[in-house]
């Protein structure tokens, strides 16, 4: 596969990109919904509840931490992840942006 261009494009475009890119797995997505119903930071329950080997969680974990969604604390040997809600709400801002521009369909 080749190169991305992402030069030709707006910092706008490229961070939204790549936000899409790290939600667009199912089980990031119900990692996602998993914290926001907790209400808290978890850490060991997700491999109950999603029912996926610690170690793809863990990946899973990793890209969503990389794109500045989630943050964790470390507690002993494990740490505790959370939704980082200043990450968030820019996502919001940056998905309603694209949505709000699409006016009401009159075409097609």
């Amino acid at each position: 596969m080749g190169v991305t261009r992402t030069d030709l494009f707006t910092t706008e475009q490229n961070e939204l990109a790549s936000v899409a890119k790290a939600l667009a797995h199912p089980a990031r997505i119900a990692i996602l919904q998993h914290l926001i119903k907790a209400k808290s930071c978890i850490n060991s329950d997700l491999v109950q509840e999603l029912g996926l080997a610690q170690a793809t969680i863990s990946q899973h974990l990793r890209e969503l931490k990389e794109q500045g969604i989630l943050q964790g604390n470390v507690e002993g040997v494990s740490i505790c992840y959370c939704i980082n809600p200043d990450k968030w709400n820019h996502i919001r801002l940056l998905l309603n942006e694209l949505f709000d521009a699409f006016p009401t369909p009159n075409c097609c």
